[in-house]
């Protein structure tokens, strides 16, 4: 299906007073522009890319009282000849409606969604950083903008992609710390969804894990705190006698694009991947007698971080200083977006 996409460029772009390849912070700087595509009557319409602005919004927007929002998370990044590329943003797509299906929320057309990003990208093409490591971070996100107070499922949405760029995430190991009070999610809840609320509910109990002098939150399962889920806002691995483990997509664990990618490559590479229930006290085991090799928690924005530490309780696991699989990992995948290695899974999408 063809799609049209009415395009509002500004007059003057504000890229040539970003220091794009200074190592930028995600999140700090935000592109030129913004698509916007508004779902009213049943039927999403008026897709537009225009000037990045400030949104009206009533104050009754149900978004605001009942949480109805969700986000997609990618990167876009240049080919060598230049051309801007996406990946997996079909996948993206899927996750994006999944959520929207748990979330009460309508669906959004898969092919306008990465026609809109191929769009968006190319139009902001000179925003994309080519420092290693870096990207355009590419945030689609909808919401209920219907003005009432009840509850019931909104019957007006947006849907928006703005864009930011970012310079690598983690520069170095990352140490962990096991909650045992707070939960992240639970089977029948919203974890698998990209929902807004399950970050918030995140906040709180990260801090508390800074406090203490780690970087991320290991979250475990809300029964018995055994049950590894997810380490802040990633999945993660576990190298362990030379096979990996990650833990199996359970009802309370997101899909990951990264997680799904690392498998395939790990596997492409020769390596047994299982996806199964791994425990604290497995991991706490697998140091204790030596097997435990490697960590790393695998994200689009953070890519792969390594692991160098988990707190549990009063003990502390200190993982081994040599990571070589997770390095391959992490090299694969930045150099399949960028064309340095062939794509031979056909993740690449270009966006012109």
């Amino acid at each position: 299906m063809t799609h049209s996409i009415k395009i509002n460029k500004v007059a003057h772009s504000r890229v040539s007073q970003v220091e794009l390849n200074n190592n930028i912070v995600m999140g700090t700087q935000f592109t030129d522009h913004m698509f916007v595509c508004d779902y009213q009557n049943g039927e999403w319409s008026n897709a537009r890319i225009e000037p990045l602005a400030l949104i009206p919004t009533h104050p009754a927007a149900m978004a605001l009282h009942y949480g109805q929002a969700i986000f997609e998370g990618m990167k876009a990044t240049l080919g060598k000849d230049g051309t801007p590329l996406l990946f997996r943003p079909y996948e993206n797509a899927k996750r994006l409606n999944h959520s929207a299906d748990r979330m009460g929320m309508p669906s959004f057309p898969e092919d306008l969604f990465v026609e809109a990003l191929k769009q968006f990208t190319a139009l902001e093409k000179d925003w994309i950083p080519t420092q290693e490591g870096s990207a355009l971070y590419l945030r689609p996100f909808m919401y209920a903008d219907e003005p009432f107070i009840g509850m019931r499922a909104a019957t007006s949405f947006k849907f928006i992609v703005m864009g930011s760029p970012a310079g690598p995430f983690f520069s170095r190991k990352i140490r962990l710390y096991a909650e045992k009070k707070y939960v992240r999610a639970v089977n029948g809840g919203t974890g698998e969804a990209k929902a807004a609320g399950n970050y918030a509910g995140a906040i709180r109990p990260t801090e508390y894990a800074k406090a203490k002098g780690y970087d991320q939150v290991l979250w475990l399962d809300a029964q018995n705190f055994e049950e590894i889920q997810e380490v802040g806002t990633m999945n993660i691995f576990f190298k362990i006698g030379g096979k990996f483990i990650t833990p199996n997509l359970s009802g309370s664990i997101l899909a990951g694009i990264t997680r799904m990618s690392v498998i395939d490559v790990l596997r492409d590479k020769g390596f047994e991947v299982t996806e199964r229930p791994i425990t604290i006290s497995e991991i706490m085991e697998a140091d204790k007698n030596g097997t435990l090799e490697e960590a790393f928690g695998a994200g689009t924005a953070v890519g792969i971080a390594m692991i160098e530490e988990i707190g549990n309780n009063d003990l502390s696991i200190k993982l081994p200083s040599d990571n070589p699989v997770s390095v391959m990992v992490n090299d694969t995948l930045n150099g399949i977006k960028t064309q340095e290695i062939e794509d031979k899974f056909g993740w690449l999408v270009a966006a012109k």
